[in-house]
């Protein structure tokens, strides 16, 4: 980045930071705080081991200031302005989940658009929600959008503080339904003298592979024999003797799968139910950054700041905004509206901000400032001398 366009940022961001004041997490003081500056060159460097005491007026700290990016730890520490992690002392920490659209499966930033991205983390988002509302019924939960490629998620429940990374990484791998074991979620119940296996159907991974089985079964009951048959030839282990043995058993006790009985049909059921178990895995889990979440130490970035690769705001979000959250839309600062400035492009492109389609055209044009300050905090467009 040239020093004109540095300039430029550092300025504008500290505009946006003298029209607004910012909310402070629970626990700021014993919180350790960090941020980047707007540094000369092609490197970053990380100011850290600040305590709230040392960035004094939180809101002049930000005017004067206007770091590039800014965080505060998920940690509470005794003293956390201390030089070292080990002479901070270590209280407890809020668990962390970080969704970053560049590690989603089947979402390749090479091909795809920025917009999509942003789409397919939002469905993400809102799977790990389902767990943590409905698997750990977690109260104390804030939401936020990055700012850049996805969200974050707090947790500050006091029953998760003390958790250590080992236990962590157990949430982790629930969540992202790591050798998930389809035994696990099978129990042996006694009934009138008898045992069967079923699956847990009171919640959990268990409901949920619940569900797609009867759905599954539903699905089937609709189609003629030879193409409910087909079908289930489609699962590995399962013949053409194993689909009549579960077509017979959906038909004659239909009650069984409404039940989770995966006795009924013999060893096609549990083959088929270990199948849909995988099946649900891929849907429905929840794919986090792990380091993030067992890090008990992270750097997290402070809602109501700007993000420094984007220009956009970090925003917090209450649970009824985001099924009409839009972040390239409710993310753009409205310190960058209604301003045009002049760039100079890289290359062709379209800009989608603002609800707005911007179209920008390689060499020196003037734009909509939200979307040059998107395009130079990226790295793709660099300041234009003013005329």
């Amino acid at each position: 980045m040239d020093d004109r366009t540095r300039e430029y940022l550092r300025g504008r961001f500290g505009d946006y930071y003298r029209s607004v004041s910012l909310s402070l997490p629970p626990d700021a003081n014993l919180r350790e705080w960090g941020h980047i500056p707007w540094t000369p060159g092609s490197g970053t460097t990380m100011v850290r081991h600040q305590s709230l005491f040392d960035l004094g007026d939180v809101d002049t700290f930000f005017a004067d200031n206007a770091p590039r990016h800014a965080y505060f730890s998920a940690a509470r520490y005794d003293d956390p302005g201390a030089a070292t992690m080990g002479q901070k002392g270590w209280r407890n920490a809020d668990l962390v989940f970080d969704l970053d659209a560049d590690h989603l499966p089947g979402v390749d930033p090479e091909t795809t658009s920025y917009p999509e991205m942003l789409a397919e983390c939002k469905d993400a988002l809102l799977r790990l929600l389902d767990f943590i509302d409905d698997d750990f019924a977690f109260d104390d939960v804030t939401v936020v959008f990055s700012g850049g490629r996805g969200y974050h998620v707090h947790v500050r429940d006091e029953s998760v503080r003390e958790l250590d990374s080992d236990a962590r990484r157990e949430v982790v791998d629930y969540v992202r339904a790591i050798d998930l074991d389809t035994d696990g979620l099978i129990h042996t119940v006694s009934e009138r003298g008898t045992t069967k296996r079923v699956l847990r159907t009171e919640g959990g991974w268990g409901a949920r592979v619940h569900e797609a089985l009867i759905e599954y079964a539903d699905d089937l009951r609709e189609k003629d024999d030879e193409a409910a048959r087909e079908q289930l030839t489609k699962f590995d282990g399962i013949g053409e003797k194993g689909a009549e043995t579960i077509l017979g058993a959906f038909d004659r006790n239909p009650t069984a799968v409404r039940e989770g009985n995966v006795e009924a049909g013999g060893p096609g059921v549990r083959r088929l139910v270990s199948a849909l178990a995988a099946r649900v895995a891929a849907e429905d889990a929840a794919p986090i950054d792990e380091p993030v979440t067992t890090d008990t130490r992270r750097l997290i970035r402070l809602p109501g700041t700007l993000h420094g690769g984007s220009g956009l705001v970090v925003t917090p979000l209450d649970r009824d905004e985001l099924a009409d959250f839009e972040p390239l839309r409710d993310a753009v600062p409205e310190r960058f509206v209604g301003r045009e400035i002049r760039i100079e492009a890289d290359a062709d492109r379209t800009v989608e901000l603002n609800g707005e389609r911007v179209r920008v055209e390689s060499g020196t044009v003037t734009v909509p400032e939200y979307a040059g300050v998107f395009l130079m905090a990226r790295g793709e467009a660099r300041k234009a001398p003013e005329r």
